[in-house]
């Protein structure tokens, strides 16, 4: 994988939608052992976020390589789930897409991103406060573990 050279984020369409649950899919596939069950992000209505215009994918020409899915709350922004293909992890895929999170936070006037991961995707917890965000608490949550994080938008 060549990193994030001619790496381009932009919205899902629907003719994504393919794409985007195959990656989503691989992305989130080792972690059923671990949780016990699918990762929530592999049970959404990809079909519905798209139509909401809340999914932004990253490519490199035709190949879909993550996605984003987010949308601006009352007092925060929130990202729902990050997903990047396994092929293309650890070459600036997902910060990719977290400075695309800012720059939509920014543009819908919010100073505030959260999100959360779950406790068994013990490399989200590692990788997160290496990007800014600070974990603010742990919770269950439909069925789920989760540990949640927050940055202000000119943190490090």
């Amino acid at each position: 994988m060549e990193g994030v050279a001619n790496l381009s984020v932009r919205e899902a369409r629907a003719e994504d939608h393919s794409d985007i649950y195959s990656c989503v899919h691989a992305a989130y596939a080792l972690y059923v052992d671990r949780i016990g069950k699918p990762p929530a992000p592999m049970l959404d209505d990809y079909s519905d976020l798209i139509e909401r215009g809340v999914v932004r994918v990253a490519h490199r020409g035709n190949q879909l390589l993550g996605l984003i899915v987010m949308w601006p709350e009352e007092d925060h922004f929130f990202v729902d789930n990050i997903a990047v293909h396994p092929d293309a992890q650890g070459v600036g895929v997902g910060a990719t897409l977290l400075a695309e999170a800012d720059d939509q936070a920014r543009r819908t006037g919010h100073s505030e991103i959260r999100l959360y991961t779950n406790a068994a995707m013990v490399e989200n917890i590692d990788y997160y406060p290496r990007k800014g965000y600070r974990e603010t608490h742990r919770a269950a949550d439909a069925g789920y573990e989760r540990v949640y994080f927050s940055r202000h938008l000119g943190d490090s």
